[in-house]
């Protein structure tokens, strides 16, 4: 079994619901719920956009980083969310989201695929990252 730390991230519709519902899917299909934190309300970030709310939770599986991934996009279409963030003239461009599901930490593992860079190339410079994450992460 692993340890994964896993970002949540929401500014669309039933905020709070569409957190439980991510956490109750992760727990159906990834793994154990170990921790959760907090919940943050956070502006957006990138974009003008809705207040998001986000969260961060700790989940042990025996899911490989991959399959992982997979598992975490399904549950992010089947709770609504119809597109991944785009990338224009190499920057990425953010929009408004039913949910966001980021893998941040998986053991002690570096990852550097095309589809996967794990830790998360982006969270140590994200406050609405870190302060959930510090909350359960050693």
């Amino acid at each position: 079994m692993s340890i994964v730390y896993i970002s949540l991230g929401t500014n669309l519709g039933n905020k709070q619901q569409n957190l439980s519902r991510a956490i109750n899917a992760i727990h159906q299909t990834v793994g154990k719920i170990l921790a959760q934190s907090s919940i943050y309300e956070n502006e957006s970030v990138g974009f003008e956009g809705n207040t998001f709310l986000n969260q961060a939770i700790k989940v042990e599986t025996a899911l490989f980083p991959e399959h992982l991934l997979q598992k975490t996009q399904e549950i992010e279409r089947k709770l609504g969310r119809t597109q991944k963030t785009a990338i224009e003239n190499g920057a990425p461009v953010y929009e408004n989201r039913v949910i966001d599901i980021d893998i941040l930490l998986y053991d002690d593992l570096q990852i550097n695929t095309e589809t996967l860079t794990i830790p998360h190339p982006e969270m140590f410079g994200r406050e609405f990252v870190m302060k959930p994450l510090g909350e359960i992460w050693p």
